[in-house]
């Protein structure tokens, strides 16, 4: 079937329209939706069409079968995991990017590629406060990230690793509240979780740099070498920010890679009052932010940075003549620095993204998000009913009805069934708690208002 460009044009018009009525009018769907395992498999037939359909039927189906299935990320009342906000200027350029369909597998496959992806990410270092000298590229998730982090790490201690293999027991160090990522990480790089090590947290759930000193001469005096440890700066459960700077010098001693995981509290860093938060991170190897959590770019978007693109480019550079290209010293081929081959044009959101909104209105909008989240932590300490289960100082609220995990349990359960609201819950020292995480650029202080407004009703229920 070849192009027919007229009926692109009438399709893509009102595909168009359809993204700015959801995108202006979000919130007259339910936030998640009423779903059994299996419905959506059920409803949609078996097996494909033999001859093609229309552009107009196929929107029609993903209105009529698709869309009730879906959980609107982008719902100013979404406060569940971290929010991801696909913004305009994002989904913008991610038309133009499935447009060109380019594949960035080397420079010449497509500099644009390559060479935007080096600038916007020296944007985002420079505003972030990082080092200089750190090197970026864009993956999919943070995930992803922290594996390239590991593996280099492999290689940071055993140069000898890439031919040979693991040939020593090797030890990886997080704190308890790490993102579970961590855990995948030391699996796919042929660690194994035996040799995690989780480290105790205080009672603000930042990693205890004496536990950490403990177990590293505890490993390195068994015969284990001391290989990775990952500081996070924002985590998953309660946003605490493990101290840098005390660990960057017990990992020193044992020569070890450290890597900083801010993939979600990383964007705070453009803020100059939460500066601390990475003072120290010119000592690092690597981090993590990813602008598809409070950057507000359409997922996926992972920024990965490293002090050391030489370790990265040994772990991974392979170069077969038909992926041979120009040699010229300003060439920079982003497939030897990871993975994957094949690489999509997630520069070009960012880039949009960043020109758009401008470095000032990024940190009103951050800013804005914490100040809800630190009003909404004081309207739960001042209910009795309540109580904080951890700090709040960026934007998410850990809480829970005193005394009673069972209706804790319960009122997110509530919540969560209205359609109206969508939170989580974690768990942090045994203890069942709710999560709130604000972070949507459409989130306003009245959706902050009616969620609490919510919670203290069902909570008069239970």
């Amino acid at each position: 079937m070849e192009h027919d460009i007229e009926a692109f044009r009438r399709a893509s018009a009102e595909a168009s329209d359809w993204i700015a009525q959801y995108m202006g009018d979000m919130a007259r769907f339910r936030v998640n939706p009423e779903m059994r395992p299996g419905d959506l498999i059920d409803r949609l037939p078996p097996s494909g069409p033999e001859s093609g359909e229309s552009l107009e039927q196929i929107l029609a189906d993903f209105e009529k079968l698709i869309l009730p299935a879906v959980t609107h990320w982008n719902h100013p009342r979404f406060f569940n995991y971290f929010a991801c906000t696909a913004s305009a200027p994002g989904v913008i350029a991610e038309m133009l990017t499935a447009s060109m369909n380019t594949n960035g597998l080397n420079w010449i496959a497509s500099p644009a590629v390559s060479e935007l992806e080096q600038v916007v990410l020296a944007w985002l270092r420079q505003w972030m406060g990082l080092s200089g000298d750190y090197f970026g590229e864009i993956f999919d998730t943070a995930s992803v990230s922290t594996l390239h982090a590991v593996m280099a790490a492999r290689e940071w201690i055993d140069p000898n690793v890439r031919m040979n293999g693991i040939t020593k027991p090797l030890a990886v160090y997080s704190s308890d509240q790490a993102h579970s990522s961590i855990d995948k990480a030391v699996v796919a790089a042929g660690i194994g979780l035996r040799n995690l090590r989780k480290i105790a947290s205080d009672d603000q759930f930042r990693m205890r740099p004496e536990a950490l000193r403990e177990a590293m001469a505890a490993d390195a005096a068994a015969g284990l070498t001391p290989c990775c440890v990952i500081v996070t700066a924002g985590t998953t459960s309660t946003t605490s920010v493990d101290p840098l700077e005390p660990i960057l010098e017990i990992a020193a001693v044992h020569n070890a890679w450290v890597h900083i995981d801010s993939a979600y509290a990383g964007a705070a860093a453009l803020l100059p009052e939460f500066a601390w938060m990475l003072k120290g991170n010119e000592r690092a190897h690597s981090l993590v932010v990813n602008p598809h959590k409070w950057l507000f770019t359409p997922m996926d978007c992972s920024a990965f940075y490293t002090r050391y693109p030489d370790v990265l480019r040994r772990t991974f550079t392979i170069t077969p003549e038909y992926l041979k290209t120009t040699g010229d010293p300003r060439e920079v081929s982003l497939m030897d620095y990871g993975v994957a081959l094949g690489r999509r044009f997630r520069a070009l959101k960012l880039w949009y993204v960043l020109r758009y909104f401008g470095r000032n209105t990024l940190q009103e909008l951050i800013r804005g998000h914490i100040a809800m989240a630190q009003e909404l932590g004081r309207w739960v300490s001042a209910d009795d009913r309540f109580e904080l289960a951890a700090p709040v100082p960026f934007s998410a609220v850990c809480f829970r009805i005193r005394d009673s995990a069972e209706k804790t349990r319960a009122l997110v359960s509530a919540i969560n069934s209205t359609g109206a609201f969508f939170i989580s819950q974690t768990v942090l020292k045994g203890r069942y708690a709710a999560r709130v995480a604000i972070g949507n650029q459409a989130t306003s202080r009245d959706d902050v208002k009616a969620l609490w407004f919510e919670i203290t009703r069902l909570a008069g229920l239970l």
